[in-house]
């Protein structure tokens, strides 16, 4: 059964396909609609194409910046809310304060969904 609005549409920006898989699969059973992109250039057109209103974004994507996907988000109106995702072992510590979550690989599902609804619930708040 889903328990997410199913008018909430995230967008999972990695360049790992299995990642990619992983999320799109548990959070369309969660009611999400999700969209994928495995690097900046389809994330941006995605976004220009789409509503969305949380991404997951890869903290590395091979020589890409994702801090300037991170800027470009912010500065959306509202500010679209952004969980990086990251294998850095320090990730629990990491201290991004331009991001609304930090997820760390291999991430739990049931973290990745709570997150998600966290994130959903504060796009909900802003509009």
């Amino acid at each position: 059964m889903a328990t997410a609005d199913t008018r909430h549409t995230v967008l999972v920006v990695d360049d790992e396909q299995a990642i990619r898989l992983v999320c799109r699969v548990n959070l369309e059973l969660d009611g999400y609609r999700v969209l994928e992109a495995g690097g900046l250039a389809e994330a941006r057109r995605l976004l220009d194409d789409e509503p969305v209103e949380v991404v997951l974004l890869d903290l590395n994507l091979g020589a890409e910046r994702t801090d300037d996907l991170l800027e470009e988000l912010r500065r959306r109106t509202p500010p679209v809310p952004v969980a990086l995702v990251t294998g850095s072992p320090d990730a629990t510590r990491m201290e991004r304060p331009e991001a609304d979550a930090v997820l760390a690989k291999p991430f739990d599902l049931v973290e990745l969904a709570d997150t998600v609804r966290r994130l959903t619930d504060l796009t909900a708040a802003e509009r």
